[in-house]
């Protein structure tokens, strides 16, 4: 058993998320396009007294260090599963956060994933990849993908992933707002606008698929889409200034990621994004700008 375990997790941006209409249980149904990209979290577990979170980095004030946090959530549904008693699951789980928090890029849902993996290597559960992602599918709809990285395409309300192939490196650059979305706002937000609406079922967008499988950035810009982009920006009107900005500078596309309020701007190569990220930063509608490859590793022990 090691004593020391570090792990290395990315964010995400959704270059196509659908959603359709609500379900019996509140989730929606998804067609939800991950790409992993360069930005990360790094998850480091050590043997303690008891468990216990702490955080470092960006905005890492607002990180939950109690056990709704899904690091630690994580590391009680791993020792649960395998019958670790308060002792030998007591971990100290710290968190190095680089990704932005409640930016729609799954940093919660990264640090989770990253926990899993660690704990996992710390007391030698030896957990198949499967039951893996079993728990990070309990854990919530955007965990698997922290886990698997790379490109993936998520139905159901996310959580059920195909991996998809990616043949070339995308350059993006997203724009840091300077306060939080909740994800549950958003989703309600969607309901209301669409309210007495005929949703269709969510489906990926073959266009996209394409344009992704060919490494192409300009059919990727003109297929993506989030269609709770609208409610994002109902709950948070100032993201179109940014949207507007990070077009005039050059984008290929912009939009919100996930459920917002970080937007994404595609570009065309790695120096057009360091012109638009700061274009960005002079606009002055974002907190900060950030360059980022895509696609990326998912959770990797390092």
């Amino acid at each position: 058993m090691s004593a020391r375990v570090t792990v290395r997790v990315p964010a995400k941006v959704n270059v196509q998320l659908a959603v359709g209409g609500a379900r019996p249980d509140g989730f929606h149904d998804l067609a939800n396009v991950f790409l992993a990209v360069g930005l990360y979290d790094e998850i480091t577990v050590t043997p303690a007294d008891e468990l216990r979170v702490t955080c470092s980095g960006p905005d890492a004030a607002q990180v939950p260090l109690d056990r709704t946090n899904l690091a630690a959530r994580a590391a009680l549904t791993l020792a649960e599963r395998h019958g670790l008693g308060a002792a030998d699951a007591a971990v100290h789980i710290h968190i190095a956060k680089d990704i932005p928090v409640a930016g729609g890029m799954a940093g919660g849902s990264a640090d989770g994933a990253g926990a899993l993996v660690a704990c996992d290597a710390l007391w030698g559960t030896r957990a198949s990849r499967e039951e893996l992602l079993d728990i990070c599918a309990e854990l919530g709809s955007d965990v698997p993908f922290s886990l698997v990285g790379g490109a993936a395409l998520g139905t159901g309300r996310g959580e059920k992933l195909r991996a998809l192939e990616v043949g070339g490196t995308f350059h993006w650059v997203f724009a840091m707002a300077g306060r939080g979305l909740s994800t549950p706002a958003v989703f309600r937000e969607f309901d209301r606008l669409n309210e007495g609406v005929r949703i269709p079922e969510p489906v990926a967008s073959q266009e996209l698929l394409d344009a992704l499988a060919k490494g192409d950035a300009g059919a990727l810009a003109a297929a993506v889409s989030n269609d709770l982009q609208p409610a994002a920006l109902s709950l948070f009107p100032e993201l179109a200034r940014t949207l507007d900005a990070g077009r005039a500078a050059g984008a290929l596309a912009g939009l919100v990621s996930g459920s917002g309020p970080t937007t994404a701007f595609l570009a065309g190569d790695a120096a057009g994004a360091e012109e638009i990220a700061r274009a960005l930063l002079d606009s002055g509608t974002c907190r900060s700008a950030r360059v980022a490859v895509s696609p990326a590793p998912g959770a990797t022990v390092v």
